[in-house]
């Protein structure tokens, strides 16, 4: 049988702490990017998961950063506020802003990928009430043009609500010019992702330039992602092949206990990674270009894609890596996930394709428990 001990080091990535060099190129940390932004004149919108605009809020002066939590934030003023049956995404972003881990941003965007998320945009702007001004989105459950056209019209209702927050109004051609960097951005993103095997990175330092692209402008993200796709000359990595689905890697030593059991991750259908690989759009309408975007993305249960679909996309994904097993790693209570996954490893399973469901607090260290499953589940594949 194969050694599975983990090594129990240190092997934490901080979310908000992200950065630090992989093969020589520098990712900027989270916060240093929020700094160097501020000083050159400009603001910063936080932004929770999943699904949102970021060229629309570009054209505004707002960097867009993203908060998955964050993991080290502590659930405890979050707990007041919200059901112990929330997820703890929701619970600790709660926690986050209420410990003043958000002052140094200046608006708050809550898009509606779930009732929990819902629920904390109401929370926003019903009771809490932040300092920073509080908008929400709410995104369509389906894939059809009256899908585009009714986010079109959300997104141009943000804009408004921009320009009374930022005194401004940019023009189309502003805007088409924001949208067109960001394509660029995610083409990128898209070719790291395809990529990937072949770049002299593990999957923790994949990941860690994969997710800089939540805080990074699109700009300073393409430069990095060029550098890093110069390395790409591997054929491959040794190990068992897996599918990583769900919300967020969190924590990230996920990544480590992956390897030491023998295995890597050769793509993913991650709600912070995969899912947001977003097509270029192809209306010259700023607003319905955007949001055809979003529409478009990988099947995604939280913007109600069919079982049918998720199905498909993710026995591409295996057929496309020759991965060996499905390892759906979901956050606690997450109701969309949660509700697909029975058919799903249904279907993977006529398919004769193994899967194993993790479910985790993102706060929390790797249990045992969840280690012993890793373990018996590589032992299976290997």
């Amino acid at each position: 049988m194969r050694d599975t001990r983990i090594c129990m080091r240190s092997f934490e990535i901080r979310t908000d702490e992200m950065g630090g060099s992989l093969e020589g190129i520098e990712i900027p940390r989270r916060m240093e990017v929020i700094r160097e932004y501020r000083q050159g004149g400009g603001s910063v919108a936080a932004v929770f998961p999943i699904h949102y605009p970021r060229p629309l809020l570009r054209a505004f002066g707002f960097l867009p950063v993203e908060v998955w939590g964050p993991p080290r934030a502590g659930g405890n003023w979050g707990e007041a506020h919200v059901q112990p049956y929330v997820c703890s995404i929701v619970r600790n972003a709660l926690s986050f802003l209420g410990s003043g881990g958000l002052d140094a941003v200046d608006l708050l965007l809550v898009p509606h990928a779930c009732d929990s998320l819902q629920g904390l945009g109401s929370i926003l702007l019903d009771f809490v009430s932040p300092r920073q001004p509080t908008l929400t989105l709410y995104l369509p459950r389906g894939g059809r043009e009256s899908d585009v056209a009714f986010l079109a019209d959300e997104l141009r209702a943000i804009y408004r609500r921009l320009e009374v927050i930022a005194g401004r109004s940019p023009s189309e051609k502003e805007l088409m010019a924001c949208i067109r960097r960001d394509e660029e951005a995610d083409r990128l993103l898209s070719e790291l992702h395809r990529q990937r095997l072949r770049l002299p990175l593990n999957d923790a330092s994949f990941y860690r330039l994969a997710r800089s692209r939540e805080y990074l402008p699109a700009e300073k993200f393409c430069h990095i992602a060029q550098e890093a796709l110069a390395l790409a000359d591997g054929d491959g990595r040794p190990g068992a092949p897996i599918i990583l689905s769900g919300i967020v890697p969190e924590p990230m030593r996920l990544f480590e206990a992956i390897e030491q059991m023998g295995g890597f991750t050769a793509a993913d259908d991650l709600a912070c990674c995969g899912r947001r690989l977003y097509p270029a759009g192809s209306s010259q309408d700023p607003f319905r270009r955007m949001a055809q975007r979003i529409v478009h993305a990988p099947p995604d249960p939280t913007r109600g894609s069919p079982i049918g679909e998720r199905v498909e996309h993710l026995l591409s994904l295996a057929r496309a890596t020759q991965a060996r097993g499905v390892i759906f790693y979901e956050v606690k209570f997450c109701e969309p996930e949660l509700f697909d996954l029975p058919l799903l490893r249904q279907a993977l399973r006529q398919a004769g394709i193994p899967s194993l469901t993790l479910e985790v607090d993102i706060g929390d260290e790797l249990s045992q428990a969840a280690l012993t499953l890793l373990a018996a589940f590589f032992e299976m594949i290997g």
